[in-house]
């Protein structure tokens, strides 16, 4: 209907069967962060909009284009998490973790909010996953990373990605590089578009950002910030080089990667699937050892990286891997006995406490209906009771594979589907 409320876009991903697939995936990436030694953390929804102000800078997209920010009863800014980091930062410096051993580990999932323009895979809010290591310098920790994610997309079996992997030196690096950078878009202004002219006094780094192709083509010209680190920066990057080396993940040095922001030093790296066009990015991360003191924090070094989930999902639909299929369904009942059916639904019931994924017929289909039924669910068994098996107090389990059948008690039915299933556990 043309009256009719319109849900946003991007709602699908949140129904069936593209909902099994999120969740399985991000369960694989709690599962694998986990057996690396990282914890579930959960931030707030929505945090005080200061804090992503300082952290993200009043200049950047996300804090002044982007970000949902509203005014509660108390008269306090508030805004909805554009991304994590920020706040797992600040919730490692209020809760004491720095006094447990380091780096703390922390793994996260769930919705962020930007206001963007729509795109295919990119909507207003979606689903992110998140890792952080905080309190290391250790180079070994920036590999560790990296290839957390790059096992996760492994994992899902997604074939065709590509790391791209950078340095931008530490902060000390940072002023001398941008007066380069600053002359020589100064050089180029007129060739440029007003965006990248603004960033030359904001933030030059973000100039390499820019999508518009007849500044990238100036910016693909420019002086680029791994050639001006300095001695440690240097040797960091080769040790996580090594580390990755000696995993066997391929990477690609790309020498104008920068992140814009203030806080972020040494190592970059993004994770692209390029068969998605110019929304090619799936994932990213970098080092961000200024990020604690905008905070209000003593200097702390940290690291992590962030993958958008409808991103991926695309990625795995293009490649007919996406994960989540449903359940297997160990037994449909079909209750043919009007009689039979409260008596027939409270074994399932039972059933379902040993464990087995069982189903019964609900929308009053005749005995052809169920029977397709249990083909759509993919029932490895189906439980039939007619009258006259209610009568004796029996029931007819067929094997959906096989077509054995074999009549079993109902006093016995199930133990017998448990055990056919593989010895659930009571």
């Amino acid at each position: 209907m043309s009256d009719a409320i319109q849900a946003p876009r991007g709602t699908l991903d949140w129904l069936p069967p593209r909902s099994g697939a999120r969740r399985a995936m991000i369960a694989a990436f709690g599962a694998r962060a986990e057996r690396a030694g990282f914890r579930e953390a959960q931030t707030p929804v929505f945090e005080e909009k200061g804090l992503f102000a300082r952290t993200a800078g009043e200049s950047s997209e996300v804090v002044g284009k982007e970000m949902y920010v509203f005014t509660d009863q108390g008269e306090r800014e508030l805004a909805l998490r554009p991304e994590f980091t920020a706040g797992i930062v600040r919730a490692y410096l209020e809760h004491g973790l720095s006094r447990e051993a380091q780096p703390v580990r922390l793994w996260s999932a769930g919705s962020c909010y930007r206001y963007a323009a729509v795109q295919r895979g990119r909507y207003r809010e979606f689903t992110q996953v998140n890792a952080e290591a905080i309190g290391s310098d250790d180079p070994a920790v920036d590999a560790e990373l990296i290839a957390l994610q790059v096992g996760w997309f492994r994992e899902l079996g997604l074939d065709g990605i590509e790391v791209r992997l950078n340095t931008i030196g530490d902060r000390a690096d940072r002023e001398p590089y941008l007066a380069l950078l600053r002359a020589y878009l100064d050089e180029h202004l007129g060739d440029v578009d007003g965006d990248v002219s603004r960033q030359r006094e904001l933030n030059p780094l973000r100039a390499f950002d820019t999508k518009d192709p007849a500044s990238q083509a100036v910016m693909a010209g420019a002086p680029v910030i791994a050639d001006h680190v300095g001695e440690a920066a240097a040797a960091h990057f080769a040790q996580v080089r090594a580390f990755l080396d000696a995993r066997g993940i391929p990477y690609v040095l790309d020498p104008t990667l920068v992140r814009g922001l203030d806080y972020y030093s040494r190592t970059t790296w993004e994770v692209s699937w390029p068969e998605l066009g110019a929304q090619s990015g799936i994932g990213g991360g970098g080092r961000y050892d200024g990020l604690a003191e905008l905070i209000g924090g003593p200097p702390t070094p940290g690291v992590g990286f962030a993958c958008g989930v409808e991103r991926v999902l695309l990625a795995l639909e293009a490649q007919e891997r996406l994960p989540g299929a449903p359940s297997a369904c160990d037994a449909f009942f079909m209750v043919l006995a009007a009689e039979a059916r409260p008596a027939l639904h409270a074994l399932m019931e039972q059933a379902r406490e040993r464990g087995l994924a069982c189903e019964a017929d609900l929308a009053g289909r005749a005995a052809k209906g169920q029977m397709k039924q249990a083909d759509r669910v993919g029932a490895a068994r189906t439980v039939v009771c007619g009258d006259d098996e209610w009568a004796r107090r029996v029931c007819l389990v067929r094997d959906m594979t096989s077509g054995e059948q074999v009549e079993v008690a109902l006093d016995d039915l199930v133990g017998h589907l448990a055990d056919a299933a593989g010895g659930a556990q009571a």
